[in-house]
């Protein structure tokens, strides 16, 4: 039991990177923070070493993990399994994420790779000091911990402000801070961005008036040398 719940740290520590990518201080601070862990029934086949959790709810600080079932191929996380299958949510003082399924592989009680699936499976980032959201959507995320990859495909989506970028594919690499999308082979979707540019609040106030006689709406005001809108 004393391995079980050094090593459900591991767990808590997931749900710090996948909401946040850098925890910050206070939060690391939380995985010092004694863990609840509780549920609505539990059975354990000493035989096979499986451990299955119902109407499970992980605790820590303001981090959280439910399911409608928690299972475990090993209790040692020396090189095992957890599931994690039916609402699943994992919250943080700052994010969400909802799933049909989280699957954690183990090594040498290291979490090496993270799985989450859902239809879709999302994600909700709030920045602290911000009242801008960041929302992620997709059908599959692997992250593989060691490399410091996080992969989204089933029709990935993440929005932010009024910026969106959807494909089949997206691959955040973490340590660059760089996002790679890729169009779809077998369906041929693309690569959609969508790209709000910034009002300057200052900006007087005949600007923001619509022509008298513009006969219509335009994107872009006709204010280049040739009577064609310009960037």
């Amino acid at each position: 039991m004393q391995k079980l719940f050094k090593n459900l740290r591991n767990l808590f520590v997931l749900a710090l990177f996948l909401t946040a990518g850098q925890a910050s201080w206070a939060q690391i601070a939380e995985l010092r923070l004694p863990i609840s862990l509780d549920a609505d029934a539990t059975d354990y086949d000493g035989k096979n070493s499986m451990l299955m959790f119902r109407g499970l709810r992980l605790s820590q600080g303001t981090i959280g993990v439910e399911a409608d079932q928690g299972l475990a191929s090993k209790l040692d996380f020396e090189d095992s399994i957890w599931q994690f299958s039916g609402n699943v949510r994992i919250e943080t003082g700052t994010a969400s994420i909802k799933c049909d399924q989280a699957d954690l592989r183990f090594g040498k009680h290291q979490l090496q790779i993270a799985t989450i699936s859902g239809a879709p499976a999302t994600f909700e980032l709030r920045r602290r000091g911000s009242d801008e959201i960041t929302y992620a959507e997709a059908g599959r995320l692997e992250y593989n911990f060691a490399e410091g990859i996080v992969e989204f495909s089933e029709q990935a989506t993440i929005t932010e402000g009024g910026n969106q970028i959807s494909s089949n594919y997206l691959v955040y690499n973490i340590a660059e801070q760089r996002i790679n999308a890729e169009a779809s082979g077998e369906t041929g979707e693309k690569v959609k961005i969508i790209y709000t540019p910034a009002v300057d609040p200052t900006a007087e106030d005949a600007d923001q008036q619509p022509a008298e006689d513009s006969g219509g709406a335009t994107l872009f005001p006709d204010d280049g040398p040739d009577g064609g809108g310009t960037l």
